[in-house]
């Protein structure tokens, strides 16, 4: 039964691909790097999971690409359907829970090796557009910049879910949009550790809601106060503060 769902999935997401018009803003910069042999880390929100695939290979073709993805069940079901795309998994999270520091060695290993990591800092279970510090911590280790990266398609359903995931629709013109590279210096003490998290946080967002707007569609917020644990809010009001 599961794999028929990651089938039906991956199907899909080849069906939406190929009946739309699609365009990559921003890719020469994310592409030089790739000539070069630089590794990178590429971070975009969970809503935007479902066509990553295919803006990974709007740029890079055939290259490597390691995508992490937590080691729960729906976890599974996602690595399962873009491994039909060819894309390997990187299982756990960056978190400070169990598996965190084995995915963390795991992250580094690739990037030594000089492939590139896609990562959903705001996985995977949210708050919504809120990113964690995790992906910031393994780009400082492994010296190498941050492409926020999104998609928009002109015709989607917003699916009810904590992330509010994007389900693009047939016929749709769609954009795959890179961002510029943020860059963490490994001097970086805690204060800019966390000035550095959210200015990825801001960046995301800002790619992720202009792409939609620019498509004619309503900019999907952040989740709000409410929406965020008790303990994200401290450590975000701090950031804020220290701005």
């Amino acid at each position: 039964m599961r794999s028929t769902l990651c089938w039906l999935a991956a199907t899909y997401v080849r069906f939406i691909r190929r009946t739309g018009s699609w365009e990559t803003k921003g890719g020469d910069h994310p592409a030089h790097y790739l000539t070069e042999g630089k590794p990178f880390i590429v971070a975009f929100w969970h809503q935007r999971l479902l066509m990553m695939p295919y803006t990974w290979r709007s740029v890079a073709g055939d290259r490597p690409f390691n995508m992490l993805i937590s080691s729960h069940r729906d976890g599974e079901i996602i690595s399962r359907t873009i491994a039909q795309f060819d894309i390997k998994t990187i299982a756990g999270s960056t978190g400070k829970g169990k598996g965190g520091a084995a995915a963390l060695r795991q992250i580094l290993k690739v990037l030594k090796a000089g492939e590139v990591v896609g990562m959903t800092p705001d996985g995977p279970r949210g708050p919504r557009m809120r990113a964690s510090d995790g992906i910031i911590q393994a780009a400082r280790m492994a010296n190498v910049p941050i492409f926020p990266l999104t998609y928009s398609a002109s015709n989607r359903k917003v699916i009810g879910s904590w992330d509010r995931f994007i389900l693009p629709l047939p016929f749709s013109r769609g954009v795959f949009h890179w961002g510029e590279p943020i860059f963490v210096d490994r001097k970086l003490d805690d204060a800019g550790l966390e000035a550095k998290r959210l200015e990825l946080e801001n960046a995301l967002t800002a790619l992720t809601q202009s792409t939609d707007v620019a498509l004619g569609l309503n900019a999907i917020p952040p989740a709000g106060p409410d929406e965020v644990p008790k303990q994200k809010r401290s450590a975000m009001a701090a950031g804020e503060t220290g701005q």
